[in-house]
């Protein structure tokens, strides 16, 4: 029996997301000629090379996040919360490889609600620390 499907279903999502926008960056290496373990190239190889080391580092934030908002306020919030990150960098990904001017509602669509998770989770543990 899944105790958190809707967090599980979330996490998978996002490391979907994140093997998903490896693609663009070995795509653009072998259009550009950029071979590892170069990272820099021509712009646009360089702009999905760091919409992808980005999607990583938030992965570095959101994945224990999600299972403390998960385990402190139900399977739900963790469902929601994982949603509104894959949409988010799923649209940051979209964006910055475009034109990193376009990334911006990708960020807050994603980077929001993990403040939001954040804090809320800090709360929520220094009230239960201070009963």
């Amino acid at each position: 029996m899944m105790t958190f499907p809707l967090t599980l279903l979330g996490t998978l999502a996002a490391l979907a997301v994140y093997v998903w926008a490896s693609i663009p960056v070995g795509q653009a290496r072998g259009k550009f000629g950029v071979k590892a373990p170069s990272v820099t190239g021509p712009p646009e190889f360089e702009r999905a090379f760091r919409a992808h080391q980005n999607t990583m580092e938030q992965l570095v934030l959101f994945l224990p996040l999600v299972w403390i908002v998960a385990t402190l306020f139900g399977d739900l919030w963790g469902g929601i919360y994982a949603a509104a990150w894959v949409v988010g960098r799923i649209a940051y990904v979209i964006g910055y490889i475009k034109d990193p001017e376009k990334r911006g509602a990708g960020f807050l669509i994603s980077g929001l609600p993990s403040l939001a998770a954040l804090v809320g989770a800090i709360v929520s543990v220094v009230i239960d620390l201070v009963r």
